[in-house]
């Protein structure tokens, strides 16, 4: 049995993503269509590394009509415009935006951790969660279900490409302007990249928090938990793909970083990497190209009752994004299997 799919926003770097984790992961396809902006239209686009290219269609006038599944990543302003079009065709929308995530009727859903809430689609749409949040998640609910989560603080570490090719290519151009004596241009972020930390990704709102914060904690309550109190900080760094994030958790009960480390090896999606020596760990441009969810630096919080801390890393573009769209594709699958 195949499907046929549809990748609405595919000449960028999360769409670009999609073609080649379908090519990858060999999901069953009847066909396949590359859609983007009018601007894009027929350009030839690679699917993975298939050898085969696809010519791409324009959003504008594109009849969903017949199609399965259309994998959104192509940001709020068309998602408004076009999904709507194509969950009335009949055709399962997967966003990537944050335009339907905390719609009710709307299921927000990380595979690994909350499966079952695909029983709740009543508008042909399933939301994909926010990147940073999604690899959070994956290793919050194996510890969640082992001794009940109370508290959560987390700071993030989140790469230039969360936030589009032409932050990927200020990165670049400022560093090479380092090292030349170029003068130096700040177009998509607020303060120089290069060499630099900025504490600042989304807007602000009127608690002083941004909104990439508010997100973390909105979707983690949808997604795992309403009674988990969380706060984060979320920061952007000169690293191009790969985002870690340094996680402080409170527990109800006892849990010590031995069997942190035994439940987080058995839950799906994780890789735990933890030596306690030089190089134990796994960073960002290690985790690059990769599907899991890397655990390390697991330790006690001697400063709580029940407290742990964990280095987590993914790649944004993967598990934030594009595979995450692709494993709820996966799952609509099996459900249909089932039903059949």
């Amino acid at each position: 049995m195949g499907y046929r799919v549809a990748v609405v926003g595919a000449t960028g770097n999360v769409g670009r993503e999609m073609l080649n984790i379908l090519a990858e992961r060999e999901f069953p396809l009847a066909e396949l269509t590359a859609v983007a902006s009018p601007a894009s239209q027929g350009r030839m686009i690679d699917f993975g590394d298939s050898g085969k290219e696809l010519k791409v269609e324009s959003i504008e006038h594109f009849d969903f009509t017949g199609y399965d599944i259309a994998l959104f990543a192509a940001g709020s302003g068309p998602t408004k415009l076009h999904a709507p079009r194509a969950a009335a065709a009949g055709c399962v929308v997967i966003d990537n935006s944050s335009l339907y995530r905390m719609e009710p009727d709307v299921p927000l859903i990380v595979p690994e951790v909350n499966p079952d809430a695909i029983s709740g689609m009543k508008r042909n749409i399933i939301a994909n969660p926010n990147c940073s949040t999604a690899q959070m998640v994956v290793a919050l609910k194996p510890l969640h279900d082992a001794a009940k989560i109370r508290r959560v603080v987390v700071s993030t570490y989140q790469s230039v490409s969360g936030a589009g090719k032409d932050a990927m290519d200020e990165l670049f151009t400022q560093t090479r302007a380092i090292f030349v004596g170029d003068p130096k241009e700040n177009n998509v972020f607020t303060k120089q990249i290069a060499f630099n930390c900025i504490p600042h990704i989304d807007d602000f709102l009127a608690d002083g928090s941004t909104r990439e914060e508010r997100k973390m904690v909105q979707e983690t309550h949808k997604i795992l938990s309403p009674d988990i109190e969380l706060t984060a900080t979320c920061v952007r760094v000169p690293v191009f793909v790969g985002h870690s994030e340094s996680i402080n958790i409170e527990f109800e009960d006892e849990l010590s970083a031995k069997d942190a480390r035994d439940v987080l090896r058995k839950a799906p999606g994780i890789m735990v990497v933890d030596k306690q020596e030089d190089g134990g760990y796994v960073t960002p441009v290690e985790c690059v190209g990769e599907y899991a969810t890397y655990i390390s630096r697991v330790r006690k919080d001697p400063t709580v009752k029940h407290g742990l801390n964990l280095w987590c890393v993914s790649d944004n573009l993967r598990k934030g994004a594009a595979l995450n769209a692709i494993q709820i594709a996966e799952l609509l699958g099996r459900k249909q299997l089932q039903k059949g």
